[in-house]
């Protein structure tokens, strides 16, 4: 049910015609509260689009009480105009809602460098508004698609412990969209969740940073950051049910890492999902380090998707990673692939022709870089012919 399955939320997804294909592209999302509690996420990117310099501004004081989103248009590096479009969209839902221009965050997706036709997109949202339902977060994931093939939605129910059958529960939801341009950032893409726990602010905010950084920020697809990267968390309170900032925290945390993982399974072309896992790191930084350094590596990737095993290119990516960064004994590197350990002590180990890359969708790479106890993994994917031809002919 994506962000309609917590409690208190309605969501609309429909057609307004800012992509030329016919297919949804203004989204609305509702929060009815009681409690109208926000907090978010944004890219790191210097250059960074109209919505997301309003919507920082907009959740600075923990609070939102809906959120509009469209694909077929970044509105990024439209300069003072894209601004004013921005919240002149805000103002436009705000005032169909009854609410505050000040609490509506706002979400844009596609083609850089373009501002968006005002008169359809506002005429968008009026229809979604007219639409929002308690059953329509499927409808609105579908509406900020872009090059993505799906939709991607998730439900978590809270707590830490199972409930007794019977026991009244709280619930995380969400959706998101993203097929390319995913890099770490704190956010990776547009994400909006939903949970129906009574929470504070800096609950919700402290537990939202540390749910992106363990998953959304280990997610790197092709090492590109967009402009527009937004994860936003809305609570709504409307189970009466207390959550911890732990329990918040794992809800969280299990919610981004379900979406994490369908944004690779869907990025543009893949034909691989792969996981690289560091362990023996001597910080959690230095193990993402080395991680991030192999996951970046198109020689690797392209191995990949030639169903080649090729340890050679993990460890010359793990040789870049400054020793000020991760500290270890290139002597000492151990690397499995799929359970097979095709390099030990920094040399050849079993034969790489035991790895059968071509009959299997997920590549799991295991770096041990035996200099301490700590350990990360990040997720990318192979870099395929598709990928090329997807990101020359994208236009919206």
């Amino acid at each position: 049910m994506s962000v309609t399955a917590a409690q208190g939320f309605r969501a609309s997804g429909v057609v307004a015609g800012l992509k030329s294909t016919g297919k949804p592209d203004v989204a609305v999302v509702v929060n009815d509260g009681p409690l109208d509690v926000a907090a978010a996420v944004f890219t790191t990117n210097r250059v960074f689009a109209a919505p997301v310099a309003w919507s920082r501004q907009v959740v600075a004081d923990g609070r939102a009480t809906s959120v509009v989103l469209n694909s077929g248009g970044a509105n990024a590096c439209t300069g003072p105009e894209g601004f004013a479009d921005t919240h002149r969209t805000a103002e436009h839902l705000a005032a169909a809602l009854e609410s505050s221009a000040g609490d509506t965050l706002v979400c844009s997706t596609g083609l850089i460098g373009e501002r968006l036709p005002m008169d359809t997109l506002l005429a968008g949202v009026d229809d979604a508004v007219a639409q929002l339902a308690g059953n329509g977060g499927f409808l609105a994931a579908a509406a900020i698609m872009t090059t993505d093939t799906v939709p991607k939605t998730v439900a978590i129910t809270g707590g830490l412990e199972p409930a007794e059958p019977g026991a009244p529960t709280w619930t995380v939801g969400g959706m998101a969209k993203g097929a390319g341009m995913l890099a770490p950032g704190l956010a990776t893409m547009l994400c909006v969740l939903t949970t129906d726990a009574v929470v504070d602010s800096a609950t919700a905010d402290a537990a939202l940073r540390e749910a992106t950084r363990l998953t959304f920020d280990r997610v790197d697809s092709d090492g590109c950051m967009s402009t527009n990267d937004t994860v936003i968390l809305l609570a709504s309170g409307a189970s009466g049910l207390t959550a911890t900032a732990d329990e918040l925290t794992t809800a969280l945390t299990a919610a981004c890492a379900s979406l994490s993982r369908q944004l690779v399974a869907d990025a543009e072309g893949a034909s691989h999902d792969i996981a690289v896992e560091v362990v023996g790191a001597d910080s959690e930084a230095a193990a993402v380090a080395v991680a991030r350094a192999v996951t970046r590596s198109n020689l690797f990737k392209a191995a990949v998707f030639g169903n080649d095993p090729n340890w050679g290119r993990v460890l010359s990516a793990v040789g870049t990673v400054p020793v000020s960064v991760a500290a270890f004994d290139a002597d000492l590197l151990d690397v499995s692939i799929n359970g097979v350990q095709v390099c030990r002590a920094g040399g050849v180990g079993e034969d790489r022709a035991l790895v059968d890359l071509a009959g299997q969708r997920e590549v799991r790479v295991l770096i041990d870089l035996h200099a301490g106890d700590a350990a990360a993994t990040v997720w990318t994917n192979d870099l395929t012919h598709d990928y090329v031809h997807e990101n020359s002919a994208y236009s919206s």
